[in-house]
């Protein structure tokens, strides 16, 4: 039997997640989940790809979504009321044109000291229609694709122990960023087969193996890179024909609800692995 072991969002994409015991599902993923964007001057988005030291801020954002506060060590607090209705900006994800509201002067100086760079805060606007890619198309917010991130702990206790074999240090799951983290389906990386399960009130589709990347090498603490674990342990045993590595599994939302943590997911199909 599966349950849900861990639910976190993400307020600010890059920066880090709060864990909650409960969550909406919504159509666009976990309620408040990268709904705001750290850019530059140019309005690319900043990532921990290039700015690790985006996993130093630690973001929390009223039930309403109205209030939102900043904390990095050694910097001020700064709270700040959300803006929904100001004008619109181009902003650039990925390549991809979308539009932000920015959030103002005061958070743009206090971002750019934390991160040591000219830096901007936006949020996404509330006619945002994102469609994303996979096997079960769905919306997001800022997330990369999919709008769900699902890891389980036997697929990291597998990674643990090959990293141990190898004499590498252990890697934590907040590595790698999930929203649902999961125990109990039996085997590692059985959630790379599962294509439709219910989580508590909502059910959730098969998007797309996650392909990771280098934020997995960030100390989401300090944010300093400290590779070359995982990546490099997981190129030895999943590697992905569509390039590079794969670790958990994106999803689509299908059907809006809520979830707990400690409640069981019922798999409703499954498939074969992508991988």
């Amino acid at each position: 039997m599966a349950r849900v072991v861990e639910l976190k969002y993400y307020p600010v994409k890059g920066c880090a997640g709060v864990s909650v015991p409960e969550a909406v599902v919504t159509p666009a993923g976990l309620a408040h989940d990268r709904t705001f964007l750290v850019i530059g001057e140019n309005g690319v988005f900043r990532s921990q790809r290039r700015d690790p030291l985006l996993a130093r801020i630690r973001p929390e954002i009223d039930e309403t979504g109205t209030l939102l506060t900043l904390r990095a060590e050694g910097a001020t607090v700064i709270q700040v009321d959300v803006d929904v209705t100001g004008a619109r900006r181009a902003v650039e994800l990925f390549g991809a044109p979308y539009r932000g509201i920015d959030q103002g002067e005061p958070v743009a100086a206090w971002l750019s000291e934390v991160l040591g760079t000219p830096s901007r805060l936006v949020r996404v606007p509330p006619e945002h229609d994102r469609v994303t890619d996979g096997v079960t198309p769905g919306t997001s917010a800022y997330a990369d694709s999919a709008p769900l991130l699902l890891t389980t702990a036997l697929s990291l206790d597998l990674l643990t122990e090959r990293i141990a074999e190898r004499g590498g240090i252990a890697v934590p799951m907040t590595r790698f960023r999930p929203n649902i983290v999961v125990d109990g389906w039996g085997e590692p990386h059985a959630e790379d087969s599962v294509r439709t399960v219910r989580a508590g009130t909502a059910e959730l589709g098969y998007s797309k193996l996650a392909i990771r990347c280098a934020v997995t090498t960030v100390d989401q603490h300090t944010g300093a890179r400290v590779g070359p674990e995982p990546l490099r342990t997981l190129a030895g045993y999943r590697r992905s024909g569509q390039g590079g590595v794969a670790f958990g599994v994106k999803f689509s939302v299908i059907r809006a609800g809520r979830v707990s943590v400690g409640e069981e997911l019922a798999v409703t199909s499954w498939g074969e692995p992508e991988l």
